[in-house]
């Protein structure tokens, strides 16, 4: 029976788990939306719920327990500054839990776990990615028709 234990343990230690999740946590801030397993995500939401809480705080002592807790200066910056102001109204419930499919190698459930309110930045990251994807492809495909050129010029030249 697991009466009055709270919290999840994900088969780590205890400093391993608190790495695992200070990481997952300033993923989900940088990236706003991020894969992993369910597990990780159930155990990594009440923790970006409450650097969100401290973000919409906005006072010196808030910014220096998400310094304290999150990764990078870059992550503290971007909470305070762009991911918190988005829910300067709503009380709680700032992330999306949406499960994905099987892992590959053990079968783990995959979840994505992202921020509410993100759908535009998260539009914009993937049209981004689909220009540079398009752009390198027209490259790839100039450059394999002019070798195709030259490789037939020679072969008439021969």
């Amino acid at each position: 029976m697991r009466h009055r234990n709270a919290g999840f343990k994900l088969g780590r230690n205890t400093s391993h788990r608190r790495a695992l999740l200070r990481n997952l946590v300033t993923s989900v801030i940088i990236e706003d939306r991020v894969e992993t397993t369910i597990a990780k995500a159930k155990a990594v939401r009440p923790l970006v719920e409450k650097m969100i809480t401290l973000g919409k705080k906005g006072d010196l002592h808030s910014r220096r327990q998400a310094l304290a807790f999150l990764m990078t200066d870059v992550s503290v910056k971007r909470l305070f500054d762009t991911v918190a102001p988005r829910y300067g109204d709503r009380q709680g419930g700032y992330l999306r839990i949406v499960k994905t499919g099987f892992q590959k190698g053990d079968g783990a459930e995959k979840a994505f776990i992202e921020l509410l309110g993100a759908e535009k930045q998260l539009d914009e990251k993937r049209q981004k990615r689909a220009d540079l994807k398009a752009k390198k492809r027209a490259e790839l495909e100039e450059a394999m028709e002019k070798q195709k050129n030259e490789a037939g010029a020679d072969d008439a030249a021969a």
